[in-house]
């Protein structure tokens, strides 16, 4: 049994540190291993490093101190971006990601952000009403810079979802 599922305390959050990046790569990769449409794993040590130089990430501690959740947060003058929301495959369906998108609106909105926004990849759809549900409409489409190559010849793009903070 997973020794965080029995407390029932809300997990904490703070600002992901350059130790935490360990961690962080592989709990990322499981999250993101159903994203089988795309060679090699979504991040590493070096991608990960490059992506808190742009902005931070947010890491959610269970009870015993271990990270079940990140999410990446991006200052865009008065728009704010949420990306990489990654959540521990043993923990997900517990509320994290909505506890990690509210902790990111949070900061954003916190610096001075008055929007939100998400880029979500086409392929994959069943993510598109989740992010409703926390209050995101889809404002347009751009194109989707991979880091990984894709498996097949499907089209692919991102959909844009924003939220005024």
């Amino acid at each position: 049994m997973n020794p965080d599922s029995t407390n029932s305390r809300a997990p904490a959050v703070r600002i992901a540190k350059r130790e935490d990046i360990p961690v962080l790569v592989p709990l990322i990769n499981a999250a993101f291993a159903i994203e089988t449409f795309l060679e090699g794993t979504r991040t590493d040590e070096v991608r990960l490093a490059a992506t808190m130089q742009k902005g931070e990430i947010l890491v959610a501690e269970g009870a015993s101190g271990t990270i079940v959740g990140c999410v990446f947060t991006e200052i865009r003058g008065p728009r704010g971006y949420l990306g990489q929301l990654a959540v521990d495959p043993d923990h997900q369906g517990s509320g994290l990601g909505r506890l990690l998108v509210e902790a990111g609106e949070n900061q954003l909105r916190g610096n001075g952000c008055e929007w939100v926004d998400i880029s979500v990849l086409s392929l994959r759809p069943e993510l598109l009403p989740i992010y409703r549900r926390y209050g995101y409409v889809e404002t347009g489409t751009e194109e989707f810079r991979m880091s990984r190559s894709l498996i097949g010849a499907a089209e692919y793009h991102c959909i844009v979802m924003s939220k005024k903070l």
